[in-house]
């Protein structure tokens, strides 16, 4: 399989956390949709990553649908979303979340740094989605005491949620305080801290 993106990118990471994880040999080729985009394009007409090419040639252009495939190469108790009802709706739910959270914090990015004249309306909603998802998800993760949101072992929502947060926070330091949210702190250290999320990781490059 082909990773395409920068690791700087929360839904590129979480894929390449789950290939790491899962053991499942992959190259990663970490192309810029601003700089590589003619590159990307023949693989994903959306021009946007992850982009990942399986063995057999078909490229997903996803981020959920690439784990809903790898769930699928390793034994059903490996999986790192559950496989029974009501968890697996619930991860589900948490995961979505956290993606939610990053793709508002990249939209208010693009806001900010891209356009010439800027949305007060748009990047207000923006801040205030970002902030309300952040409070639900502190109140949320407070009620779990434990090291993972869903049993003993990390899974996707885990990982998706110190994905985002790790983003949102190097992408608008000056709005994402993770201080402000010490459930939310622990958690992302937790994963920050193992040796999967330290080899998959980059340092936020904004687009030129």
């Amino acid at each position: 399989m082909i990773l395409i993106g920068q690791y700087d990118s929360p839904f590129v990471r979480r894929v390449g956390i789950a290939l790491t994880l899962y053991e499942l040999s992959f190259e990663h080729r970490p192309w810029s949709v601003f700089g590589d985009g003619d590159r990307i394009a023949p693989l994903n007409p959306l021009v946007r990553v992850p982009t990942l090419e399986l063995d057999d040639g078909l490229v997903l252009v996803e981020s959920h649908a690439m784990l809903d495939h790898l769930d699928g190469l390793v034994p059903p108790e490996s999986a790192l979303f559950p496989r029974e009802e009501p968890a697996r709706h619930r991860a589900l739910r948490v995961a979505a979340l956290a993606m939610g959270l990053a793709e508002k914090a990249v939209s208010l990015f693009y806001e900010l740094r891209l356009h010439d004249r800027i949305s007060e309306t748009w990047a207000g909603r923006c801040r205030g989605q970002i902030a309300g998802v952040l409070t639900a998800l502190e109140r949320e993760r407070a009620e779990r005491p434990g090291d993972w949101w869903f049993g003993d072992r990390i899974g996707h929502a885990d990982i998706a949620l110190a994905c985002a947060l790790r983003f949102a926070g190097e992408a608008h330091p000056n709005l994402v305080t993770l201080g402000d949210y010490p459930a939310l702190l622990a958690h992302s250290a937790r994963c920050e801290g193992l040796d999967v999320f330290r080899a998959i990781s980059q340092p936020f490059i904004p687009p030129a």
